[in-house]
């Protein structure tokens, strides 16, 4: 089993003809993902790689080839615009990789992609891998092995940091994700959380988040109010300064609750076992498992 991904996705790439949008399709096919059709106005007809049909619009690939995913890869200006269409295209799972999308368009598109029933990953996310599986962005399938752990986190480059600490010890994983530093972002650790609470292949769940904000916080509640799995947790940012934000855009400590010590504390408090640094997750999984 796995969380939001698996052997039924059937994905379409929005910007498959750039050149991100081109390299990462060519690893997720290598991976074994089911890309059906890629998407760029003004290139419909064409074939990428002489085997993905592209299509001017997302509507043509739902309709076409039964796409239920998306990954977005175009530059931010014109990343919501490719959300909204995706969402009207009865598409169920939009997973945007772009980054420095502005946060008035998530304000527009966040409800849209609500109403129309369907979850947004992202933006600024590295995606999902569900590994041996599928994998939707841009995380590495060669460091993934399938197993008990489910890992999310805010950040992208810590999220393979800890995946390849429980591979190198023999510790496998069920999904992991990336969900994005944006202040607005599509699916949070809550969602995950319940996610990974109700798939019966993980055991475990590792959750990296970040300074700024309050979600580390109500999903600590959460772990104590409503999940029965174990759960490791890590926050990044444990020196950054007050008032300057540090890589991502919601990562910026504003008051105490968006402090690194603040949210630890809230870790231990609602029995989260805290990992001071990336390896200790090997140690501390292992006892959980």
């Amino acid at each position: 089993m796995s969380i939001f991904i698996d052997g039924s996705t059937r994905l379409v790439v929005q910007g498959i003809t750039g050149r991100d949008g081109g390299f990462h399709t060519r690893q997720m096919i290598e991976y074994g993902t089911q890309v059906v059709a890629g998407v760029t106005p003004g290139k419909g007809g064409q074939l990428f790689d002489d085997s993905v049909p592209v299509f001017n619009t997302v509507a043509e690939a739902v309709e076409r080839h039964g796409a239920n995913t998306s990954v977005v890869y175009v530059p931010a200006a014109f990343a919501a615009d490719a959300v909204f269409e995706a969402a009207d295209a009865g598409i169920k799972l939009i997973v945007c990789i772009s980054e420095g999308v502005p946060v008035q368009d998530m304000m527009r598109a966040l409800p849209f992609v609500k109403e129309k029933g369907a979850r947004l990953i992202g933006p600024n996310c590295p995606g999902l891998i569900t590994p041996g599986v599928c994998k939707v962005g841009i995380l590495p399938g060669q460091i993934v092995m399938p197993g008990p752990v489910g890992v999310v986190s805010r950040s992208g480059t810590l999220t393979y940091e800890v995946i390849f600490q429980l591979t190198r010890a023999g510790i496998g994983q069920s999904t992991c994700l990336g969900i994005g530093g944006d202040p607005l972002i599509g699916t949070n650790f809550v969602d995950c959380l319940e996610a990974f609470e109700a798939d019966p292949q993980t055991r475990a769940v590792c959750m990296l988040g970040e300074i700024g904000g309050t979600d580390e916080q109500v999903a600590a509640e959460y772990v104590r109010d409503r999940m029965s799995k174990p759960v490791v947790g890590f926050i990044a940012g444990q020196t950054a300064p007050p008032g300057r934000r540090m890589g991502h855009a919601g990562a910026i400590i504003s008051g105490s609750e968006g402090t690194a010590a603040e949210k630890m504390k809230a870790f231990r408090d609602c029995g989260i076992a805290v990992a001071e640094r990336p390896a200790d997750f090997v140690d501390l999984v292992g006892a959980a498992l």
